[in-house]
């Protein structure tokens, strides 16, 4: 909605308005904090409501704010004040991405804001404990009841706390904050409650101890970006950490009290296989260094629970994978949804990366067989899963697919008219589950038919536990470019029929094979040919 207020100024008098809102403002943008010059950024300046008109806002200088046009024009929220915090959290993003290449979880939110500084000195008493908080200048001496829950045992108190003495514990929540922070923040904006109390504990034999928040961490930060500084938590006193690490995994899976994406599921698990490592060196009396025993030995061994070891042994691997610094292709994947920012979900490298190329039994070699080689099975799997990912990355998606373009609708917005740039479209097409599902197929024949022609045996289910020699890593390249330059991808003619919806992995199998869809039309010049495919 229009300003009749702006409207009705004369040029001399905006000017003397932007004049006044930049010095009410200390020269600094409302929504992205940065220096206003009124000279440079003259012409690129705009005025606009705080709060929305339609919101009940005012229209007059009292709800007026001076903002870059580049930062009004890119706001995420109309509210002038929430597209500020939203922006915060945007900067936040873009700095732990350079600084730890991932998105930021509450420990970096904290710590923001002045939190994750202390840990608490307390005495406990019968069902008492006492506590200040004098490292920032709160001697009053706090003191609230501990219940016991009937049935697990656990003991708690709730008690309000300064952000100060707040941490994050990352073993058993290690999922980062998402954008969809953005929905909490509006919630709380606008005075609904928050109706689920953050869940933390603490260990007595480390007085002081710190108090570690394990669950609520969305709602926590949302807080904590409106500017709340003491957050209601719920502290279990001395729980045991396995069993909350294993609720928590619960659940986001056999629950499914908490949509939690498969990626930190995954990574629950993980922790759960390294937990379940610890156990079983102390308990047999091995060495910290000894990792002499298999996977095998690890099922038996916890044989109560041998389903979950053999799900948390293949959790870890493919928590390594997506986790790692070095794996490039992860920029492109959305770990929370249905790929609408980004060409690929995460549903499909599972259903594709992992589920073709991670061998998914048990193995009886050790932890440690001939890892100072370089030929440990599992090592080498899950390197060159990742190389692979890389090599992907660098030939479709680095510098090809545009973020700020998206995957949401892609063909709908083809046939709107929109102009997608070929990179991107091929990018966009080839990463279709039903697509990508078939041409890595293909890459792994191209591996196998290497190590045929060898004359070398090999088990098909451990393929990426054989090391690949450079010149097979030459033809899998060769083979993703061969890929990647085919007409097919940026034909948009066939935005509305070979494209136009969801297609069986049988459909593009037959493309693949054939050159022609299931109902005989000719899309590809001729069936692909493998051994053409990886030739310059």
């Amino acid at each position: 909605m229009g300003s009749l207020y702006l409207n009705r100024l004369t040029p001399k008098q905006k000017e003397e308005l932007i004049k006044e809102l930049w010095e009410r403002q200390n020269h600094k943008c409302f929504i992205c904090g940065k220096e206003i010059d009124l000279e440079i950024h003259k012409n690129n300046l705009d005025i606009d409501h705080v709060i929305p008109l339609k919101l009940g806002g005012k229209d007059d200088p009292s709800n007026f704010a001076l903002t870059h046009s580049s930062c009004n024009r890119s706001k995420q929220d109309a509210n002038l004040r929430i597209a500020r915090i939203l922006y915060e959290f945007s900067e936040l993003v873009e700095k732990t991405h350079k600084e730890k290449g991932s998105s930021p979880n509450l420990t970096d939110v904290l710590r923001k804001f002045g939190g994750a500084k202390y840990k608490l000195s307390f005495s406990i008493s019968g069902n008492k404990i006492r506590f200040s908080f004098p490292e920032i200048g709160d001697n009053t001496i706090y003191e609230y009841q501990i219940f016991e829950d009937k049935l697990s045992g656990f003991k708690y108190f709730f008690a309000i706390f300064p952000i100060e003495y707040l941490h994050h514990d990352e073993r058993i929540n290690p999922r980062s904050i998402g954008r969809n922070i953005s929905k909490l923040i509006k919630e709380f904006f606008l005075k609904r409650p928050q109706l689920h109390v953050t869940l933390g504990y603490l260990l007595t034999k480390e007085n002081p101890s710190e108090i570690k928040v394990f669950d609520g961490q969305h709602k926590a930060a949302a807080q904590v970006f409106l500017n709340v500084r003491e957050l209601p938590v719920r502290v279990f006193v001395d729980p045991d950490l396995d069993v909350l690490l294993t609720t928590n995994t619960n659940a986001g899976t056999v629950l499914r009290q908490v949509a939690f994406d498969k990626s930190v599921q995954r990574h629950l698990g993980s922790a759960l296989y390294i937990e379940r490592v610890e156990r079983y060196k102390k308990e047999r009396g091995l060495p910290e260094d000894d990792f002499s025993f298999s996977e095998a030995d690890l099922v038996k061994y916890f044989r109560g629970e041998s389903r979950e070891m053999k799900r948390y042994i293949l959790d870890s691997i493919r928590d390594w994978i997506t986790h790692n610094p070095e794996n490039k292709l992860k920029d492109f994947i959305d770990f929370g949804g249905r790929a609408k920012e980004k060409p690929l979900s995460y549903s499909t490298i599972e259903k594709t990366f992992y589920s073709f190329f991670i061998y998914r039994d048990v193995l009886h070699t050790p932890l440690n067989y001939r890892l100072d080689e370089g030929e440990n099975p599992r090592e080498l799997e899950k390197q060159q899963i990742l190389r692979l990912m890389n090599i992907i990355a660098e030939e479709i998606y680095i510098g090809r697919f545009d973020p700020d373009i998206g995957a949401y609708k892609i063909e709908h917005r083809i046939q709107k008219g929109e102009n997608i740039p070929e990179p991107h479209l091929v990018a966009c097409r080839m990463s279709r589950e039903e697509i990508i599902y078939n041409w890595l197929k293909h890459i792994a024949q191209i591996i196998k038919s290497y190590f045929i022609l060898q004359g070398k045996p090999i088990d098909e289910n451990k393929l990426f536990q054989y090391a690949f020699p450079e010149p097979l890593w030459e033809r899998i390249r060769t083979f993703v470019r061969n890929l990647r330059d085919l007409p097919i991808w940026v034909n948009k003619e066939l935005s509305s029929t070979v494209f136009g919806g969801k297609q069986t992995h049988e459909y593009w199998q037959t493309i693949f094979e054939t050159g022609k869809t299931p109902q005989g039309f000719q899309v590809l010049s001729r069936p692909i040919d493998l051994m053409e495919m990886i030739k310059e």
